[in-house]
């Protein structure tokens, strides 16, 4: 009797399926994020060439419509990438210190939880897209029926289950069945009692829920998701579809748009020579003095700050050119990171920041008045750290280097970075000369990093181009989510009016201005210990906000406190991103890094206690 051989899969079939696997979302991200930079350049210059030529004022009003929705879809159909690269924002605290068993476990915990909330939106997307079918309703601009747009929740989110299946899988098989099991014995017990007990305190289960799904791993924005889902399960207060519902209309926004273009603008120029071409100059204008290079490398963050609006970016940019720069030229190498990692926390603070665009619109403020009242303390915060840089190093002995210095190399540097210099003319002119939103802004910045590094640095090319649009993307898409989540918590509060009886607590203590600044600020510090930033402003400005104005702090002004107090959370371990980013550059240890940066740490919260407590520092220009 002869056994038959099961039928083998042709390896360039295998080959194909791999490939579709690993890069089935990517052509739709690329060609997604062009397609908005191009219809927002194309919505401004319409404004400002079409109609003055005499073409109809609201023919273009289509593109406005069809870019947020495309940016909708491709900030949802980007998580299954952050998904499968495991890049989600998490706390790791506990994470890190756990046995490697336990860490196997917590992965399957995370990725059942993680699968409950995409399977629920998956589900409620459906029966959201077929009330819309039989209830047609058209979009104002477009006149194309509402589930199209719609669509993407089913699409996304069952993109997303698929992904978390295959890591599941994986971790499965890792993790062995037994203690795979136990994981998900683990998801039961947690989620039980909301199931099977009524009665629990509102509070108690939001804020529980959240800090637990935290402490076990699970992503920040998918923990939010899941606190909300937790509380409408065991109170009631809403429909569960309004889970679905809201994970759509949140970031049906044109101003958070700006969130992706000012990220893209920041990712191609760095990919396109421009970061370079700064610290050229910076360097040719401070090198000479001890510490020049430290000095060079905190101006050109200042610079790339204006581009990027991302701190961690702009440690990425400027550490990877300037740590091994400073280490050759004798520098300590903890040293040459913390220098870059608190450098890169002006990131956030000198627009544009995406910070700034989050709290403008999470706490209803201009995104343009935040922008101009950040300048000062951004500039404030980078002189403060080059004073501190320039006695440090010279009590080191690190001169400056020795090279010719003069005018005509000081009119070439310059004009080598003549078209890195202009954008943060093009983005602050068009906001404030009343020519562009900062969305619009973003956009052009985009196009204009865009078009420098393919036709005139000639960097960017068929190698880095599409990576750069997929980086882009994915990071963006990580925050959009993020907020999208925290609309569903910050409404679930809102409903609950936890807010109005955490600000009744304090008040209840103390209605002293200065005092409740201070333990504001303590607050902040202590959360941008083990929070991303964005993660904080989301989640904090709707308790926060109604304090500060009760005991008469303008809500622009506290937005400026509470992204500089974040800025420090980008260099304080365990979750400094800064101080991440600069040891993989430096290949050093983390705990060597926090010990340097200490002092730097010092001088910002000096600067911190300043623009606290003198407004007119961030006020005085609006």
């Amino acid at each position: 009797m002869s056994s038959a051989t099961p039928p083998q899969m042709p390896a360039a079939n295998k080959n194909w399926m791999h490939w579709l696997d690993d890069n089935f979302e990517k052509p739709f991200l690329i060609l997604g994020m062009l397609s908005i930079i191009l219809i927002s350049v194309f919505q401004t210059s319409y404004r400002y060439i079409g109609v003055p030529l005499g073409a109809d004022p609201s023919a273009g009003v289509w593109t406005e419509e069809l870019a947020r929705f495309i940016f909708i879809w491709i900030s949802y159909l980007a998580v299954p990438i952050a998904i499968k690269n495991r890049s989600n924002i998490r706390v790791d605290i506990v994470y890190d210190r756990l046995p490697p068993r336990l860490q196997r476990i917590s992965w399957v915990v995370v990725d059942v939880f993680f699968l409950i909330l995409t399977s629920v939106i998956l589900y409620m997307g459906i029966k959201h897209i077929g009330m819309q079918i039989r209830y047609p309703q058209t979009t104002a601009a477009l006149q194309i029926p509402y589930y199209i747009p719609y669509l993407i929740l089913p699409i996304a989110f069952g993109l997303m289950s698929l992904r978390l299946l295959q890591d599941l899988f994986k971790q499965v098989k890792e993790t062995g069945i037994l203690d795979s099991l136990v994981g998900v014995g683990l998801c039961a017990a947690i989620s039980l009692p909301i199931i099977l007990f009524s009665g629990f305190n509102v509070l108690s289960v939001l804020f529980g829920y959240f800090a637990l799904f935290l402490v076990i791993g699970v992503p920040i924005a998918i923990s939010l998701g899941l606190a909300a889902l937790a509380t409408v399960v065991a109170n009631g207060s809403l429909p569960i579809e309004y889970v679905a519902q809201v994970s759509f209309t949140s970031i049906d926004s044109f101003p958070i748009m700006a969130i992706p273009f000012f990220i893209a603008a920041g990712v191609f120029m760095g990919c396109g020579g421009l970061s370079r071409r700064l610290l050229d100059l910076a360097d040719e204008l401070l090198g000479a003095l001890p510490g020049g290079l430290a000095l060079a490398t905190i101006a050109t963050c200042m610079f790339f700050a204006a581009i990027s609006g991302s701190g961690p970016a702009t440690v990425a940019a400027i550490g990877s050119l300037t740590i091994p720069a400073m280490m050759a030229r004798g520098y300590d190498k903890y040293f040459s990171c913390a220098v870059v990692a608190t450098a890169g926390a002006i990131g956030v603070m000198i627009p544009p920041s995406n910070p700034f665009v989050v709290y403008g619109v999470s706490a209803q403020v201009s995104v343009g008045d935040l922008f101009i009242a950040g300048i000062v303390p951004g500039l404030l915060t980078g002189l403060a750290l080059m004073v501190f840089s320039f006695f440090y190093s010279k009590k080191r002995g690190w001169k400056g280097e020795v090279k010719e210095r003069n005018f005509k190399t000081f009119a070439r540097a310059f004009w080598d970075a003549k078209l890195a210099l202009m954008v943060p003319v093009i983005v602050l002119g068009g906001i404030y000369g009343g020519i562009m939103t900062p969305t619009e802004a973003a956009a052009v910045a985009a196009f204009y990093g865009l078009v420098v590094g393919i036709f005139v640095y000639r960097e960017l090319n068929m190698k880095n181009l599409a990576p750069a649009f997929i980086e882009a993307c994915s990071t963006s898409a990580i925050v959009i989510v993020l907020m999208a989540m925290a609309k569903i918590f910050g409404n679930v509060m809102t409903v609950e009016q936890v807010p109005a009886m955490i600000a009744d607590f304090i008040l209840g203590m103390t209605s002293n201005k200065i005092v409740i600044l201070l333990l504001i600020n303590v607050l902040l510090l202590v959360v941008g210990t083990f929070m991303e930033a964005l993660a904080a402003i989301v989640i904090l400005v709707p308790i926060l906000l109604p304090i500060v104005m009760k005991v008469g702090v303008d809500p622009l002004h506290f937005g400026i406190i509470m992204v500089v107090n974040l800025a420090i959370g980008f260099v304080t371990p365990p979750v400094g991103v800064n101080l991440f980013v600069a040891a993989g550059v430096a290949n050093v240890k983390i705990e060597q890094v926090s010990k340097v940066v200490i002092p730097f740490l010092g001088v910002m919260i000096l600067v911190l206690l300043a623009v606290t407590f003198i407004p007119q520092l961030s006020l005085f220009m609006i």
